[in-house]
């Protein structure tokens, strides 16, 4: 099985950005936590604060891969074309939110990429990344 975590804009900030919403911890040592724990699948990250960057990534693997886990991050709420990117795909998208983005600006309450997702998960801190996965499982 191979599943594909894909990470938007300023998520590579975790660990210094705002710790109150986000935690204390880096994506990258979290992965390895991830990698660790689910070890039969094969397990990849990409990280890119460019909107066209993240288009390209799901472009690439949305025909090959058994799921995507997408944070796609304040793209959420305004990219369109990542929208478009997870509809013309086969790979099942969960679309992630590390905070409960329905407690926080109104703006953060339209998503793009939901209407065309598997399934959303927000609200629960990095367990949510574990969560996506496991729905593919």
């Amino acid at each position: 099985m191979k599943i594909i975590i894909i990470n938007g804009p300023n998520l590579n900030l975790l660990g210094k950005r705002e710790p109150e919403i986000y935690g204390s911890a880096s994506f990258e040592d979290y992965f390895r936590d991830l990698q660790l724990k689910y070890k039969t699948i094969e397990l990849s990250y990409f990280q890119s604060n460019v909107e066209g960057e993240i288009i390209d990534k799901i472009h690439e693997v949305g025909f090959d891969y058994n799921g995507i886990v997408l944070n796609a991050a304040a793209y959420t709420h305004t990219s369109v074309g990542i929208g478009d990117a997870v509809k013309g795909i086969e790979t099942p998208v969960v679309e992630i939110h590390i905070s409960n983005i329905h407690a926080r600006e109104d703006f953060r309450h339209k998503s793009f990429i939901a209407p065309n997702a598997k399934g959303v998960i927000f609200g629960f801190g990095l367990k949510g990344y574990d969560l996506a996965i496991e729905s593919f499982i």
